[in-house]
C-alpha cells in the first residue's frame, strides 16, 4: 500500500490532466433514427467518453431498442455523425469488448462498518465480471487515502487479488472521499486503455478531505473518465448520496442506490456490462486544434428493419489547449 499526501491531492487541482483527448461537459443524448436527440434522465446515461488526438475523434456509442436491449450487428453504413451540424466522414468503426482501465474507490471509514460485506461483494462482482485484460486498481480511504499496489505493480488483472486486498482493510476513522476521488482520477492517467472509469463505493459522506466538492466536481468534468457510484445508504447522519449522484451525472456516468430487490453484486455486474456494450466511431475533426470552442456532436442510426433505435453518446466536447496541460511524469505509478 502506498499512502498519498494532502499536498499531492492539492497539487492536482492546480493543473489540467494531460488529456490525450477531450473535455466533455454535457449529459448523454438519446435519439431515434430520424430525429434530433432529446435529453435523457441522468441515471440512464451512456457508457464512455469521447477521446481525441490531433487526427481522430473517437466516439463510443451505445445502441438499444425500445425495450433497452443492446443492438449488435450494425455496420459503418448504419451510422451518421455530425459535428456542429456538418456531416463527418467516419474513418474508424469498432464493435468489441475492449479492455478498460478501472479504479475502484472504496470507503473504509467508520460509517461503512455495517456495510463492509456489501462493499466486498460489489468489488468482487465487478472484478469477476470484467474483461481479463482490464487494468484495475483500488484506492482505499478513511481519514487517509492510499493506493493499493498489488504485486508491486500499479495495475492488476486479478479479481482474486482485488478481493483479498479489500477484505483485509477494516472500517475506522473519518471520511476523505473527495481526496480519494482525486487520487483515483490522477492514477487513471497512467493506464494504457483508451476507456477509463472510476467506480465509487460509499455512502457519499465526507468530513476529512482538504479538497472541496466543487473542486473535485470540476476535476471530474475536465477529465475523460466515466464515474459510476454505488451508494450504500443507511441511517448515518453524515451520508450524502446527492454528492455522488451529481458527480456521476456530471461525467455522464450512472449512480445506483441498491433497493431491496437488487443486490450489490448484480449492480456491479451491470456496470461491467455497461462499459462494454458499445460501438466506437471515429472521424477527423475539421476545426483547428487551436479552436477551443464547444463542438456539438449528433449521432443518427438508420437501420431498416431494426425498429426505432435509441443512441446514447456524449453530445459534444471541448478541445484541450495543450499549452495548459501538465505532464507530471513519474507520479502515481510507483
Amino acid at each position: 500500500m502506498i499512502p498519498t499526501t494532502r499536498q499531492h491531492n492539492l497539487a492536482l487541482l492546480s493543473c489540467c490532466y494531460p488529456l490525450a483527448a477531450l473535455l466533455l461537459l454535457c449529459s448523454p443524448a438519446v435519439t431515434g433514427h430520424s430525429q434530433s436527440p432529446p435529453s435523457t434522465p441522468p441515471d440512464s446515461a451512456a457508457s464512455a467518453t469521447i477521446s481525441v488526438n490531433s487526427a481522430l475523434v473517437a466516439l463510443p456509442v451505445r445502441v438499444t431498442d425500445t425495450k433497452g436491449n443492446v443492438v449488435s450487428g450494425l455496420t459503418l453504413q448504419d451510422f451518421s455523425v455530425f459535428e456542429d451540424g456538418r456531416p463527418q466522414k467516419l474513418t474508424l468503426f469498432q464493435q468489441e469488448d475492449a479492455p478498460v482501465t478501472v479504479g475502484l474507490v472504496v470507503d473504509h471509514s467508520r460509517s461503512m462498518g455495517p456495510k463492509l460485506a456489501g462493499v466486498i461483494a460489489a468489488v468482487s462482482a465487478f472484478a469477476h465480471s470484467s474483461n481479463p485484460q482490464d487494468e484495475m486498481f483500488v484506492v482505499d480511504f478513511n481519514d487517509d487515502v492510499w493506493l493499493q499496489i498489488l504485486g508491486g505493480k500499479p495495475f492488476t488483472h486479478s479479481a482474486d487479488d482485488l478481493e483479498k486486498e479489500i477484505s483485509a482493510v477494516s472500517a475506522r476513522g473519518r471520511t476523505a472521499l473527495y481526496d480519494a476521488v482525486s487520487e483515483g482520477l490522477n492514477h487513471l492517467r497512467f493506464g494504457h486503455c483508451e476507456k477509463k472509469a472510476l467506480i465509487i463505493v460509499s455512502d457519499g459522506g465526507d468530513n476529512a478531505s482538504h479538497i472541496k466538492f466543487s473542486q473535485i466536481l470540476d476535476l471530474a468534468q475536465r477529465s475523460q473518465v466515466l464515474i459510476y457510484s454505488i451508494i450504500l445508504e443507511g441511517d448515518g447522519q453524515e451520508e450524502n448520496p446527492g454528492a455522488l449522484r451529481k458527480l456521476s451525472k456530471s461525467t455522464s456516468g450512472i449512480s445506483y442506490s441498491p433497493s431491496s430487490k437488487e443486490t450489490i453484486a448484480s449492480i456491479s455486474a451491470l456496470i461491467a456490462r455497461d462499459l462494454r456494450d458499445q460501438y466506437t466511431l471515429g472521424f477527423a475533426p475539421e476545426k483547428s486544434a487551436n479552436d477551443l470552442s464547444f463542438r456539438k456532436i449528433l449521432v443518427k442510426v438508420s437501420a431498416p428493419g431494426r425498429g426505432n433505435l435509441r443512441v446514447r453518446y456524449r453530445p459534444g466536447y471541448f478541445a484541450v489547449d495543450a499549452s495548459h496541460s501538465s505532464a507530471q511524469s513519474g507520479k502515481g505509478a510507483s
